[in-house]
Formats: C-alpha cells, sequence, structure tokens
C-alpha cells in the first residue's frame, strides 16, 4: 500500500509540473480564445498525537495529504479533474474507527488512512448565479451541519452528484440529486470507502432586509446495509444575520431548527428535533461567541448527521461523531483574537472554546471539553497548532488531541 500511494503522490505532482502551467504558477493560464487552465494544488502535512484513557496505546500519526489536477474554463463552461493522495509516515496509529483488512492497529484512532484516489471529475456551467455542476463533486452546503467535504480530515468526502443552483432576486434555490457519498476512509475501508444510495438535497433561501431566511430537506436513502439505519428525513429552517453596532462592532446571530424522522430503508420508529442557536460579538479584534445545539432523541434514537463535516461541531476531540441514543445538548462559549499589527507573525490568531455536554433524555453528564488553537502564516504556507481536552465525567474515556499543520495551496 505505502508503495501505491508513493508512486501515486508523485504523479500527482507531475501532473500539475508541466510548461504550460509553470509559465504562470498558481493562476490560470490562457491556452486559447476564451480558454484558459488553472492548475490545483493543495499540500498538507500534519502531526497528530491522541491520548485516551483506554487500553489501546497512544496515536502519533504523521501525514502528509496531497491534491492536484487542473480546471479548464471556456467561456459559462469548466471542466475539473483532481486526484488526492494521502501518505503516512510511520504507522503508529489506527486509521480505521471500525474493523479492517489494513491500518487497523493497537493505536488510538486517526482517521486519516494511506489513500490514493480521483477526489473530483466534474463539468459545470454557471452564469449570474445560476448553474449546474455533474460529476464527483466536492459539495458544502450552509455551516456543514448537514452536508459538507469534512475537510479537516486529510482524505476529502465528495459525492457523485448533480447540483443545480439559481437565483431569482432576492431569492435563491439550490438542489441536489446524489447517487454515492465517498467518505474519508479510502480505499482499504472496505464497504466504507463510498455508500450508495438515492440523497436529495434541497434548499430555497430569500433575503430579507438583514436577515436571511433559509427552509431546507435531506432526503436521505442508503442501499448500503452499513448505512441503511442513517436513512432519514430531515427538514429545517435556518435564520442568520449580521448587524454592525458601531465602525468596529458587529454581532452575527444564527438560529435553526429542524425535525429528522425514518425514512425509506431505515428500520427505525423516530421523530428528532435538531435546535442550534449562535451569537458572535466581534470587537475590537476579539470575537466572542456563546451558543447551544441540542441533537434530538425519540425512541432510543439520536439525531444524526452522517454527511456533516462532523469535526466543525460538538469539539474538536470528536468524541460525539456519532449521537448517543439518549441525544445530545452542547452549551459552549468561546473568544478569538486576531492580532493584525502583529507583522513579524503575519495572519495570526489564537482561540478558545469550553463546552458543556449533556444528554437530551435521561438527565446524563456527558462531560466538558476546551478546545483551543493558533494559526499564523510563514510566507505562503499556513501554519496551525490545535489541542483538544475532553473530560469524559463517566461517559466514554478522557480524551487529549494535539495537532501540528503546515498547509499550502493555490
Amino acid at each position: 500500500m505505502r508503495t501505491v500511494v508513493s508512486s501515486g503522490l508523485a504523479i500527482l505532482m507531475a501532473s500539475v509540473a508541466t510548461p504550460a502551467l509553470a509559465q504562470n504558477w498558481g493562476g490560470p493560464t490562457a491556452i486559447g480564445d476564451g480558454v484558459t487552465l488553472d492548475p490545483i494544488v493543495d499540500l498538507r502535512l500534519r502531526y497528530e498525537n491522541v491520548d485516551q484513557d483506554n487500553p489501546v496505546d497512544d496515536a502519533d500519526a504523521v501525514t502528509l495529504r496531497l491534491r492536484a489536477g487542473a480546471e479548464l474554463k471556456a467561456g459559462e463552461f469548466s471542466v475539473l479533474v483532481e486526484g488526492e493522495g494521502t501518505l503516512a509516515i510511520g504507522n503508529d496509529y489506527n486509521a480505521f474507527p471500525f474493523p479492517a483488512e489494513d491500518q487497523n492497529r493497537p493505536y488510538s484512532v486517526v482517521a486519516d488512512p494511506e489513500n490514493i484516489e480521483l477526489n473530483r471529475a466534474q463539468i459545470a456551467w454557471a452564469k449570474g448565479g445560476n448553474g449546474v455542476t455533474v460529476g464527483r463533486q466536492r459539495i458544502n452546503i450552509d455551516d456543514q451541519r448537514w452536508v459538507g467535504s469534512v475537510g479537516w480530515r486529510q482524505n476529502e468526502q465528495t459525492f457523485d452528484a448533480v447540483r443545480g443552483t439559481a437565483k431569482f432576486g432576492p431569492v435563491s434555490l439550490d438542489a441536489t440529486y446524489a447517487i454515492g457519498q465517498r467518505t474519508v476512509f479510502g480505499i482499504d475501508a472496505g464497504g466504507r470507502q463510498a455508500y450508495d444510495g438515492d440523497f436529495i438535497f434541497l434548499g430555497a433561501g430569500v433575503k430579507a432586509g438583514p436577515v436571511n431566511l433559509k427552509g431546507f430537506a435531506y432526503l436521505l436513502d442508503y442501499d448500503d446495509p452499513l448505512m441503511a439505519a442513517h436513512s432519514s428525513k430531515t427538514l429545517g429552517m435556518l435564520a442568520t444575520t449580521s448587524l454592525p453596532l458601531g465602525s468596529k462592532v458587529k454581532l452575527d446571530l444564527k438560529a435553526s431548527y429542524a425535525n429528522q424522522a425514518d425514512w425509506k430503508t431505515s428500520a427505525r420508529n423516530y421523530s428528532a428535533d435538531h435546535v442550534a442557536l449562535e451569537g458572535s460579538l466581534s470587537v475590537q479584534g476579539f470575537t466572542l461567541t456563546g451558543g447551544y445545539e441540542l441533537l434530538g432523541s425519540d425512541n432510543g434514537v439520536g439525531l444524526a448527521t452522517p454527511m456533516a463535516t462532523l469535526h466543525k461541531f460538538n469539539g474538536w476531540a470528536d468524541v460525539f461523531l456519532n449521537t448517543p441514543a439518549a441525544g445530545l445538548e452542547d452549551v459552549y462559549v468561546g473568544i478569538a483574537y486576531g492580532f493584525p499589527t502583529m507583522q513579524v507573525i503575519p495572519g495570526l490568531k489564537a482561540s478558545v472554546t469550553y463546552h458543556e455536554f449533556d444528554s437530551d433524555k435521561s438527565g446524563l453528564d456527558y462531560g466538558s471539553e476546551w478546545d483551543a488553537s493558533l494559526g499564523f502564516k510563514l510566507g505562503p504556507v499556513g501554519m496551525l497548532a490545535k489541542y483538544a481536552k475532553y473530560d469524559a465525567d463517566g461517559f466514554s474515556v478522557d480524551t487529549d488531541k494535539f495537532w501540528l499543520q503546515a498547509a499550502y495551496s493555490f
């Protein structure tokens, strides 16, 4: 496997190192009348340590991820092809949170397996806010709570789908029909490499003064027995606004409600609610954030978001990637600060967030978590350090995670 991935990464590198692209490295190159070719390179090196209070050994994962490809544009049409490869430097981690033939080792999980794949291959048309994209594509909807690319993991989640968007004055429409969910687990994950089914994502939004309102529907009908229980129908509303309160003060607000029920191939019988409330106040470079999220429970089933970018929600320790049967309540507060005058370290930004976790039903205490990050730029390279400390308080196990990352893309 390591030889395959190493060779694949070399091929991906060579695919963008052509004389034509070198003439304008990092930007579109004209190759004809109204035709451009734009290279894609996204390189990320990461160290991840996982220390858990369980019988397995701590994980130390060093992984290198490369995405490389190109986008050809001619007027309103475009064709994009992108490969993705991940190489592990060492094997002191378990790449899969489930039994698998390869890379299932006696260490804590870091879900970044070695992998080489076709990440995106799409044809698109776009004009004036309207567009259609067909093929294997990245889909991030709103804040990625329901559908996202799972960008934090080295192997990206993509979809085999057709997606259309339209805009009529203040009204926007977004509709997707997908037949495949390409997961982050890669080519050695067996049936979990990808899930087939009939997946429909619908959204309709309108701008009403300072408020953006959107209704949405997510209809997931999985063919695969591994995921049939997650077939579901989710209907909801989302409202967001950004209010300037002065020359250097801004208030951002978000409120969302949804209901999820069993659908099609699901053998479950439930109807659970989702509530998300968040406010962020930006003052003099500081951002203060407070929020509440409920992933409800009904009939012993917790609301699920199997296509979401889960690392963005409910703590960076990723303890709640699967909602507990009794549901989940997450109350959180955080502070972030950017250092605009710090010219020695450009782009310097720090953040700290605290989460308090409880169940929706049965009055259970799920513990708490501290998350912290520090990011900055070294020339064109983005640097990031992150830390998550989860205190189980009798639920799950105490978990500490630490990351160091360097990323470069154009």
